[in-house]
């Protein structure tokens, strides 16, 4: 595929992405998906900005647990709820209060309609009951104490199914006096449309200065209060929500102005306008809540204690109150931004808060069209970008871009304006993820190359680390490197496989190689090749490995720590137990694919390969499991080596220092670690001629480690030397 091809085929791609995006940014679909991350990044910028504190004017006298349990189970009978309006408005003289509570249902429990029904053939009786009817009449003495004060009554609408729609309940408040602009009517408004209602007793209603509405029709589709609607229409009339009316009651009733702006001959609600108040809207008249804290931010005040008067007098002078509940059998809790179980109270509490401090975030019409160009700039920046930067730039530029998207989207909504966010982000995301995914597939091939190339030498695990090497190249050609290699032999293995059948050497040979060779893999080694029993292995090719030195003495190490377990099955299955010999050289190795015309192998040469394989038939020698050059000694600094001997090398002039790993020194305890300095200074003592001291020292070791062989080898030379 052509480099031309390739990128009309990525700019394909990003343009759909961009279409899929933009599509439902501007409202032509709608992806559930992005709305729902829209509301959570919505609820986490309301999370993050809010201010926890509030206007001190606005309280809720909170109809608590508390205040039922000293005051009986709710409802409450109307004289006590007028006993509380009269402590309110005489003690201490509220300038509002709104009551998020419906009352459509009579006060019988003074029994007054049972007197009266039973009286009612008894004229001296009726004549009687007349006298006491005011005083028995609890809704009417309710009444007189919401008359003439500042009370703002609750109610709700609904949509009710028409066949299962019931009566509507009460009386509804006045309607609003609206201010339209030309050409506009109340039927030409988008905002909710109920057809039915719950309101109060026209008694109560009639009472008080203003009602309104605590329904909300505008929930999101994941059940949460974000928004609520400031009007609805029933019956051709416009209705307020209770925040508004209580702003309507306080201001004095003025009209209330829709703002409309003339947008070419369309005309779409953008706003309220109440006396200096201007309250922004959608076009369905809904408004964001603005959101002030957690639970309990405003000031809640008990029921209980108004009724029993235990504030200070003038505790609540010119306060603005809302009456409701927080109670949870009440059942007024709602789901929020700010909380999961959030007192609907507070919900109106919050609006009207926002609506005097004018705190009021708003998604203007507009935004649509800002959304759109902002979402073309992001999706130009990016394919802009896409290939023509390496994959750690890419990722980069794109933390950037989000980082900045974030940022303006934040500062927006520092100044009230609410730009979606979820829509750029996705978009952002969605075309690095394209453009990661392309790179991936076009890169599989690279993949695919090395593994047919390298499939045969080295373990899949170093195959897959290569393949996403990028920076490495990867020649079979023969190259000169500093390596690492392992000879490893079963000893007497010629008379082991005379005692089993054929069938029996090649499952325990199977049996043997199969964990010998994972060690190896595990510690990055290649194995270069099995020659019956012996396995050949090296380390810092076709990777290289600064640590080739140490890992593969991790890795002979590992080897021989497998064999108790391997021998311990061999047991059971009536097979001898195996030992093993294993070399290591460092060194200067050629290495690369060599071999006939008739066959190839990867695999390494060089002297420091031969001393390998001649220190692996020295542990026979030496009765020591693994033996290592003075080169691999030098390499790996971790670890810690016992001197064997120095023997002359078949092939060298000079004589070899042998060593043999004990394990890395972090591993080691100080006892070990004791007898090895000692041991090293019995050697320089026999060496320098200090015989008697190297006996002495020898004979102490061999007596606390009587078998090894080395404290007996050197013991026997310094006795016969001395």
């Amino acid at each position: 595929m052509g480099t031309r091809r390739r990128n009309l085929i990525r700019l394909g791609l990003g343009l759909l992405v961009l279409i899929v995006i933009s599509g439902h940014g501007i409202g032509v679909w709608h992806l559930p998906l992005l709305e729902r991350l829209e509301q959570f990044t919505y609820d986490t910028r309301v999370n993050l900005t809010l201010p926890q504190q509030h206007p001190q004017q606005i309280v809720i006298i909170d109809i608590d647990e508390a205040s039922l349990a000293e005051q009986g189970q709710w409802p409450w009978s109307r004289e006590r709820l007028a006993m509380l309006m009269d402590v309110l408005f005489e003690q201490h003289e509220l300038q509002l209060l709104g009551i998020d509570v419906v009352f459509a249902e009579r006060d019988e429990s003074a029994g007054l309609r049972a007197l009266e029904r039973a009286v009612q053939d008894r004229p001296l009786l009726a004549q009687a009951l007349q006298t006491l009817a005011p005083q028995l009449d609890r809704d009417r003495r309710f009444a007189e104490a919401l008359s003439e004060r500042p009370v703002v009554l609750g109610y709700y609408f609904e949509t009710a199914h028409p066949d299962r729609m019931q009566p509507p309940v009460g009386t509804l408040p006045a309607p609003l006096s609206l201010l339209l602009p030309p050409g506009v009517t109340t039927g030409m408004l988008s905002v909710p449309r109920p057809n039915r209602y719950g309101a109060n007793l026209p008694l109560l209603q009639d009472s008080a200065a203003g009602g309104g509405f605590f329904d909300n029709p505008s929930l999101d589709n994941d059940g949460v209060y974000r928004r609520v609607p400031t009007l609805q229409r029933y019956d051709g009339e416009i209705y307020a929500g209770l925040s508004l009316a209580m702003l309507h009651t306080l201001l004095g009733q003025p009209p209330v102005e829709l703002v409309m702006p003339d947008d070419g001959g369309q005309r779409q609600l953008e706003a309220l306008r109440l006396g200096p108040f201007d309250i922004p809207v959608d076009q369905r008249g809904n408004v964001l809540v603005p959101w002030y804290g957690p639970p309990g931010t405003f000031e809640y005040i008990a029921a209980s204690d108004v009724l029993e008067q235990r504030l200070e007098p003038g505790t609540l002078d010119g306060a603005i109150a809302l009456l409701g509940t927080s109670a949870p059998g009440l059942l007024d809790l709602r789901a929020t931004p700010v909380h999961h179980v959030f007192p609907g109270v507070e919900v109106h509490a919050s609006l009207l808060a926002g609506i005097l401090e004018q705190r009021l975030h708003h998604r203007p019409a507009y935004t649509t069209g800002a959304e759109f160009l902002k979402l073309l700039a992001i999706a130009g920046l990016m394919l802009l970008l896409i290939g023509r930067l390496p994959a750690l730039w890419m990722m980069g530029a794109t933390a950037l871009l989000v980082a900045g998207v974030t940022a303006l989207n934040l500062l927006a909504w520092q100044t009230y304006w609410v730009l979606p966010l979820a829509p750029a982000l996705t978009l952002v995301f969605g075309l690095f993820l394209m453009d990661s995914a392309w790179g991936y597939f076009v890169e599989s091939r690279r993949k695919q190359a090395i593994k047919r190339v390298f499939g045969h030498y080295v373990p899949p695990e170093l195959v897959e680390e290569m393949s996403e090497d990028a920076s490495q190249s990867f020649a079979m050609e023969g190259e000169s490197r500093e390596m690492t290699v392992l000879f490893s032999d079963v000893c007497g293995f010629t008379t082991i496989s005379e005692k089993l059948p054929a069938r029996e050497v090649r499952q325990l040979i199977n049996d043997f190689l199969t964990p010998m060779t994972g060690v190896i893999h595990e510690h990055r080694g290649t194995i270069d090749k099995y020659i019956g029993d012996a396995i050949m292995a090296f380390w810092g090719a076709p990777l290289r490995d600064p640590a080739h030195a140490s890992h593969a003495v991790d890795a002979a190490l590992g080897m021989y720590a497998q064999l108790p377990a391997l021998n311990q099955a061999f047991r059971e299955r009536g097979w001898p137990e195996l030992d093993i010999g294993i070399g290591l050289s460092t060194g200067e190795m050629t290495v690369g694919n060599m071999g006939s015309a008739f066959r190839m192998a990867y695999t390494v040469m060089g002297d420091a390969v031969n001393v390998g394989a001649r220190l692996e038939a020295l542990t026979r020698r030496y009765q020591r499991p693994i033996l290592v050059s003075p080169a691999t000694v030098a390499a790996a600094q971790e670890h810690v080596f016992r001197e064997v001997d120095r023997v002359q090398v078949k092939g060298r002039e000079e004589a070899v220092t042998v060593y043999e790993p004990l394990g890395r020194r972090a591993k080691l305890d100080e006892a070990t670690l004791t007898a090895l300095e000692r041991y090293h200074q019995a050697l320089a003592d026999y060496r320098d001629g200090n015989h008697q001291a190297a006996r002495s020292a020898l004979e102490s070791l061999l007596e606390a480690e009587p078998d090894n062989p080395l404290y007996a080898l050197h013991l026997e030379r310094a006795r016969n030397t001395g």
